[in-house]
């Protein structure tokens, strides 16, 4: 498996559930043993602890959010900016309530009672207060209500325009991870088996593909860059 990704890019990586697209995010974080090699610019990953990677730069947003459910969402987000100056954490939540205004009228609800679509924005909010190089979404969309998909497309857009930061996204939604992303891999079994431009995708794996609601994308996606 050969993937890059390169800086201020928005990559997705496209593919069934259980495709690997959870297990390649998790090697990359330090979370799971694997072969090959993983590098960051120059700095090759492998051995370096979850933590460390972290530390790095390299920030992921499991599908599983992992929030602190009885904490409030202010303090879930101070949680991750609790490295910055103070001047510098005002102006990253400050950013982050121009990207999800639903969180600064909740700062004082706990993570556990705002709904599903509110809890994945705290999620990704949380990561972004860190200020990664690379972020990291894994099915970002999975189980949201249509009405919270646009929000969150909106807010994918203004990330983009706002500010250098790399993205690489997993997503069964084929339908959300392309209009965002610079370039497109079609992961199948733990491999790659097609990677191109969005517009590439949409002529050489069909419209079928690209309308298929998740549970029913083909089991095959045997195309080639």
């Amino acid at each position: 498996m050969n993937l890059h990704v390169r800086e201020g890019e928005f990559v997705s990586v496209v593919g069934l559930n259980g495709a690997g697209k959870t297990t390649l995010f998790n090697a990359i974080s330090g979370l799971v043993p694997y072969q090959g090699t993983i590098c960051f610019g120059t700095q090759v990953l492998k051995d370096m602890s979850g933590a460390a990677i972290a530390r790095g730069s390299i920030v992921q947003c499991p599908e599983t959010r992992e929030l602190f459910g009885d904490m409030t969402v202010r303090e879930n987000l101070d949680l991750g900016g609790y490295h910055l100056a103070d001047k510098v954490r005002a102006d990253q939540l400050k950013w982050l309530f121009e990207l999800f205004p639903i969180l600064e009228s909740r700062q004082a609800q706990t993570a556990r009672t705002l709904s599903g679509g509110e809890q994945q924005m705290l999620t990704i909010a949380r990561a972004l207060m860190t200020q990664p190089k690379l972020l990291i979404l894994d099915e970002p969309t999975l189980g949201l209500a249509p009405v919270i998909l646009e929000q969150l497309s909106k807010a994918m857009e203004l990330m983009q325009k706002t500010t250098p930061i790399t993205v690489l996204l997993g997503e069964q939604n084929v339908t959300f991870a392309l209009p965002h992303a610079d370039r497109v891999y079609v992961l199948e079994h733990a491999h790659i088996v097609w990677e191109g431009s969005p517009s590439r995708f949409e002529k050489e794996m069909g419209r079928g593909f690209l309308e298929a609601v998740p549970s029913e994308l083909p089991q095959t996606a045997q195309a080639r860059a």
